[in-house]
Order: C-alpha cells, then sequence, then structure tokens
C-alpha cells in the first residue's frame, strides 16, 4: 500500500471516531442544559396526549358527517324514483343551514354558561374561542357538536319525504338546529363546560345521545308526519294499508353500511379523547347492531314469511340507535341484549304506527330513532356496569319523558303555524308529478322513466 493511501485511511478512521465521539457525548453535558424533570416529561406527555385527543375528536367528527350521506341514502332508497333529488336536497341544506344556525345561536345555548339549568346564554357565533392564540379545543368540540346536531335534523327528512314543501322544510331545519334540539341538550350535557343541565344534575345517563340526538329528530319528526298527513295512495278509503316500495334497496343497504361506520365515530368519538375506553365503546356498538339486525330479520321471517330487507336494515339502525346512550356504561353481552330488544322493538313499532295509528313514515324514522331511542335510554339504566337502582330508572324515565314533551311540542307548534302560514304539504298535482321535478325542476334518473 502506498503512503499517500495510508494517509487517507488514517484520517478517514479518525473522523468517523471523532463523529462517534460527538453524538455519542450526554447530549446534557453537550448543551449544558439541566436535566429533564419528571415534571417537564409530565408536561410532554400531556402535550402529546392533548393533540391526539384533537386527532381523535376531529376524525370521529369526519366519521360523524359522514353519516349525512348515509341518511341520504337510506331515505332515497326506501322512497320512489321521483323524489330522489328532493331527499339529496334535504340532506344537504339541513346540514349546510344547520351548521351555521348552530354556530350563530345553538352552541351558545346548549354550551354556554347557565345559571338556571335550562339553556345557555354564552359563547354566541363561538365567541368562547379568542382567535388564534386563544383556545383551539372550542373548535374542535363545536366541530364535533355541529354534526350532532346535523344528525338530529336529517332524521326528520325520511319521515316527512315524498309530499313537503322545500321552502317548508328548510324554515323548520333552522328551528331544529338553533332551537330545539340544543335546549334539550343544554338540560342533559350543558355541563361539560358549565353549571350542568337539570337532567345532567339528577344524574341521567346519555352518553352519545339516544335521547338528545336520536330522540329528539324522531319525535320531531313524528309531529310533522301528524300535519302533514299520508302520502297519497298510502291508505285505501276503508283503511287498509298500501305498501308504496322504494324505488332501490341496494342504495338504502349502501345507507346502512355507511351509518353503522359513521357510528364508529358517533359513539366512541364522545368520548373526546383518544385512551383506551373507546375499545369497549367500539365493540358495544358494533354488537348491538348485530343483534338488532338479527332479531329484526327472524321476526320479519315470522310475520311475513320472508326474511324482509327492510325491516332488516331498520333492525340494524335500531341497534345502533338503542346502545348509543349506554355505550360508555354496559358490558358487550349487555350490548347485545339491548340490540336484539331494539330489533323486535322497530318491527313490532313500525306495523303500530303504520297500521293502527295510521301514520305515514317512510323510513320507518320514528320507530328507529324515537321508539328505540327511548328503549336504549331506559336500557342505559337497566344495564349500568355500576348497578342499577329505582331511582337511576326513574331519572331515565323523566329524560325520556322531557324529551318527548319538548321536542314533539315545539315542533307540533312549529309545523302547524308553518302549515298556517306559507303551507306544509305541496299540491295533489305536485305529490304525483314527483318533488324533483315540481320543486327542483329535474329528474335523478334522466335516462329512465319514472313511474309513479
Amino acid at each position: 500500500m502506498d503512503r499517500p493511501e495510508s494517509i487517507k485511511k488514517i484520517v478517514s478512521l479518525s473522523l468517523l471516531i471523532a463523529v462517534f465521539l460527538v453524538f455519542s457525548v450526554n447530549p446534557v453535558w453537550a448543551t449544558n442544559k439541566p436535566a429533564p424533570t419528571p415534571e417537564a416529561n409530565k408536561a410532554a406527555i400531556d402535550l402529546v396526549q392533548t393533540h391526539a385527543n384533537y386527532m381523535w375528536t376531529l376524525v370521529a367528527a369526519a366519521l360523524v358527517f359522514f353519516m349525512q350521506a348515509g341518511f341520504a341514502m337510506v331515505e332515497a332508497g326506501f322512497t320512489r324514483a321521483k323524489n330522489a333529488i328532493n331527499i339529496m336536497m334535504k340532506n344537504m341544506m339541513d346540514f349546510s343551514i344547520g351548521s351555521l344556525v348552530f354556530w350563530a345561536i345553538g352552541f351558545g345555548l346548549m354550551f354556554g354558561t347557565t345559571r338556571n339549568g335550562f339553556f345557555g346564554t354564552s359563547d354566541f357565533f363561538l365567541s368562547g374561542w379568542d382567535g388564534p392564540h386563544g383556545d383551539q379545543w372550542i373548535l374542535a368540540f363545536w366541530m364535533f357538536q355541529v354534526v350532532f346536531a346535523g344528525t338530529a335534523a336529517t332524521i326528520v327528512s325520511g319521515a316527512m319525504a315524498e309530499r313537503t314543501k322545500f321552502t317548508a322544510y328548510l324554515i323548520y331545519s333552522v328551528f331544529i338546529c338553533g332551537l330545539i334540539y340544543p335546549v334539550f341538550g343544554s338540560w342533559a350535557w350543558g355541563g361539560l363546560f358549565n353549571g350542568g343541565g337539570w337532567l345532567e344534575k339528577l344524574g341521567f345517563i346519555d352518553f352519545a345521545g339516544s335521547t338528545v340526538v336520536h330522540s329528539v329528530g324522531a319525535w320531531c319528526a313524528l309531529a310533522g308526519a301528524i300535519i302533514l298527513g299520508p302520502r297519497t295512495g298510502k291508505y285505501s278509503p276503508k283503511g287498509e294499508v298500501r305498501a308504496i316500495p322504494g324505488h332501490n334497496i341496494p342504495l338504502a343497504a349502501l345507507g346502512v353500511f355507511i351509518l353503522w361506520l359513521g357510528w364508529f365515530g358517533f359513539n366512541p368519538g364522545s368520548t373526546t379523547a383518544a385512551d383506551c375506553s373507546i375499545a369497549m365503546i367500539f365493540v358495544n356498538t358494533n354488537q348491538a347492531a348485530a343483534a338488532g339486525a338479527l332479531s329484526a330479520m327472524i321476526l320479519s321471517w315470522i310475520l311475513f314469511k320472508k326474511p324482509e330487507i327492510g325491516m332488516t336494515l331498520n333492525g340494524a339502525l335500531a341497534g345502533l340507535v338503542a346502545i348509543t346512550a349506554g355505550c360508555a356504561n354496559v358490558t358487550p353481552t349487555s350490548a347485545i341484549i339491548i340490540g336484539l330488544i331494539a330489533g323486535l322493538l322497530v318491527v313490532l313499532s313500525v306495523l303500530f304506527i303504520d297500521h293502527k295509528l295510521k301514520i305515514d313514515d317512510p323510513v320507518g324514522a320514528v320507530s328507529v330513532h324515537g321508539v328505540c331511542g327511548a328503549w336504549g335510554t331506559l336500557a342505559a339504566g337497566l344495564f349500568n356496569i355500576g348497578g342499577t337502582t329505582s331511582k337511576i330508572v326513574l331519572t331515565q324515565l323523566i329524560g325520556i319523558g322531557a324529551c318527548f314533551a319538548w321536542a314533539f311540542g315545539t315542533a307540533l307548534i312549529l309545523f302547524k303555524i308553518t302549515d298556517m302560514i306559507i303551507g306544509l304539504r305541496v299540491s295533489p298535482e305536485e305529490e304525483l308529478e314527483g318533488l324533483d321535478l315540481a320543486e327542483h325542476g329535474g329528474h335523478a334518473y334522466n335516462d329512465f322513466q319514472v313511474i309513479n
């Protein structure tokens, strides 16, 4: 080996040793900084947890937002092709209008400072957020809550489908997101930021909204369906029920699967924390839906001699609605029981409302979200992991009753006034023609003939 080559190797080796020594030296000595303290380590860990909470809450909000698509697909599939555009427009606008109204009024009424336990009086127009250097959590929390408000609003769309004036529906969207939903939400959930609502102080259990979200929407839907009356041709002059089949059951099934997916944001996301508690909530949510679908299918098979798809799909949704209240405080076994009962209830309720009460609910929204929401809220007390008492059960019943009185009562007044001023229902000619053409000037399926 020649001398210059040897020198190069010696120099290279020396440099490698020097680099190793530099990077292996204790960084505390190298930077003259004190060693991390337990307090500093805790602060760093807390910051990571905070960032994870933000991320999980916003991801969950996105999943719940996707439920709007699920509702749109279910409602469109269960109704006729001539009204599909109208269904899409209502789902689009109740969330769009709802977002603005909930920002301006609803969030403040629901989570603003309250001294009376009935509604908030601050944080309107997101005034609690003090700019980019203020509390950013209020933005993340608002985003998660506004998609819940949208869910409550869109439940009504299906029950009032195929005969409601579009302008009347827009008016309703303003009031449910700006007043009806937020006020009851303040009663049950207002203590997240303030002194707490009166139901919350009683110990009312509704973790993710079987009553707060789903029953509120359902009881509003019931009021609207009553004021509207049934679709033309739904009942014979003798009162016999005439089936009006939906135009696209695969679309409705896709909607149910989308909703099932979205519920993994709806229930676990209500922790607003990225921690291990979401695991049980995920499992409970899934098992209740599966059990609801199974029991609804079996009962429909017994009653109709065939496993009926519409009832089965609604059975899955019934299980999801029912477990929403108690998803964080019941065991997976209890979740299955809750779902099984919900699946049976939804079939019986749909038949009772349709055949006995003669109320036309094209998608079964009142049964799925109202009846099964009430059952799930009661079940949250009956199957409570910490044990149940007569006080817990009574509190759950009070909450269920208060929700019905408030939501149904205010919606009945709202729809009645709307009907008196601008009319709630389209003309018979427009209903026969289809709301797509009458209200929106188009057809959802331009290459196909729409049969009335």
